[in-house]
């Protein structure tokens, strides 16, 4: 995703939206040490189960956290390789604020 072009741009606006709420960042601040399971996170956050789904759903659409069922339970983890993508993409900006325009006629 090192590019702001094409379906890339969807896709990084998808992201953006699902970073742009403090609820859905406080849920990836509790799964960046591991995953755990929605009543451990319901219990973190003090936060309604509905709630929280509805959050989870949308980092979840995003790619930005995976799923695992075991029994009753679903566990949630952030998903490293969409971790590893924004990087790529914060660092493209860099490099392009480095160049600087270079055909700038204003």
């Amino acid at each position: 995703m090192p590019t702001l072009s094409g379906k890339n741009r969807a896709k990084t606006a998808e992201l953006c939206h699902a970073l742009a709420d403090e609820t859905r960042l406080d849920i990836l601040d509790q799964l960046k040490d591991g995953e755990r399971c929605v009543c451990e996170l319901t219990d973190a956050m003090q936060a309604a189960q509905s709630r929280l789904s509805f959050h989870l759903k949308v980092l979840k659409d995003a790619g930005l956290i995976q799923d695992r069922p075991e029994g009753r339970w679903i566990y949630y983890a952030i998903n490293a390789d969409v971790v590893e993508e924004l990087e790529a993409l914060v660092a493209s900006l860099r490099v392009m604020r480095k160049k600087g325009r270079s055909d700038s006629r204003c």
